[in-house]
């Protein structure tokens, strides 16, 4: 169960950098310059995905969850910071 909620979440996390990588592609901001390290970003996030799901499929389900919060890590502490801003604005002066 705390496998499919981590792997839940970094797929919505994988979904948010996509989103923005097809943005990119719209208004021009991704282009020649900056592909390689778009296209890097996303197939190791695809390879985070796919990977941690076949190492639980072969029985290895602590280490998948383990790669797992790699990423759900910082995106949970990004999300918390996002929170707090917005629950009791600072003031930034």
């Amino acid at each position: 169960m705390k496998f499919w909620i981590l792997w839940g979440f970094d797929a919505l996390v994988a979904l948010v950098f996509i989103y923005f990588f097809f943005i990119g592609l719209l208004d021009g901001s991704v282009s020649s310059f900056n592909m390689r390290l778009w296209l890097t970003i996303l197939g190791m996030l695809a390879g985070l995905m796919g990977s941690t799901v076949w190492l639980k499929m072969r029985g290895h389900g602590v280490v998948a969850a383990c790669f797992l919060s790699l990423l759900a890590a910082p995106a949970l502490l990004y999300l918390l910071f996002i929170a707090v801003v917005l629950i009791d604005p600072p003031r930034w002066n």
